[in-house]
């Protein structure tokens, strides 16, 4: 079996299915991971969606937070602002549908190859147990309709940005959720930043993007979310996939095994790196 991982879809499938036929992925015997942020922006992520979940147990996605605003806006019967995400939202199967999306962890792992992934990353002051635990906290909740759409309603917000190990409540759960989906830059003690997108040369005052900082892991980790990256961390335990193919740029398929990187381009042409 190989691994692939793939970074963001944001609602482009097309790339995605150029990358697995030239890498002759096949369900049956190999498996890929998707770093979360399925849908929004691009045209089709009903297709993101419906082609991820078809691909059953040969695919493993994390909840960005794309993903989780659509489940939101969904489950508080609110209108999207993106005409893509409401074309999901409309849909006649769209309950059974994001009922699915809805059961997709914040966190998964390989653990013969010593890998992690998650949509954002993981905060410098929690290991990689006490980052499974945290993430299994809020998928408890997300699985339950009703738990779920109660939390909806006190996910969205920036505070606290200090996570301690005395959080409780909404307020444990809003920093966990932020710090596996929206974290980029943070302090040594896992203060976030929400106001910076731009890439590492930009780090806020006493900051540094979240892998920069020493950290023993026993996880080689897998992340999205962060295009103007381009996938580069300069550190091989730390895999960037998101390349921006929604802003103009190339989705990245990576075989893990073989550490060879996949790119397709928003002419389609695919390139090996």
């Amino acid at each position: 079996m190989t691994l692939y991982a793939v970074g963001d879809l944001q609602g482009c499938l097309q790339p995605l299915k150029q990358l697995l036929d030239h890498v002759k992925f096949d369900p049956a015997k190999d498996m890929l991971w998707l770093t979360g942020d399925l849908v929004n922006r691009g045209p089709d992520s009903l297709g993101c969606l419906n082609f991820v979940r078809e691909l059953d147990g040969a695919a493993k996605t994390v909840l960005g937070n794309h993903d989780l605003h659509l489940l939101a806006i969904y489950a508080l019967g609110l209108k999207a602002k993106d005409n893509n995400l409401q074309k999901v939202i409309e849909h006649p199967h769209a309950e059974t549908l994001l009922h699915w999306l809805a059961q997709q962890p914040l966190l998964v792992r390989d653990e013969e190859r010593r890998l992690i992934m998650t949509h954002a990353g993981i905060p410098p002051v929690w290991s990689d147990k006490q980052a499974r635990q945290l993430a299994t906290e809020v998928q408890t909740i997300l699985v339950d309709a009703d738990q779920r759409r109660t939390f909806f309603e006190a996910m969205y917000g920036n505070k606290p940005n200090v996570w301690t190990d005395s959080l409780q409540g909404f307020e444990r759960l809003r920093y966990i959720v932020n710090a596996f989906t929206r974290m980029r830059f943070c302090s040594e003690k896992a203060k976030l930043d929400f106001n910076v997108t731009d890439g590492p040369d930009y780090s806020p005052k006493n900051m540094k993007p979240w892998y920069a900082w020493p950290v023993k892991r026993k996880h080689r980790l897998v992340f999205g979310h962060w295009a103007s990256l381009m996938g580069q961390t300069n550190n091989p335990n730390y895999i960037g996939l998101d390349t921006g193919y929604v802003w103009g740029n190339y989705l990245t398929l990576m075989d893990l095994d073989q550490g060879v990187r996949y790119c397709c381009d928003t002419a389609g042409k695919v390139t090996a790196l």
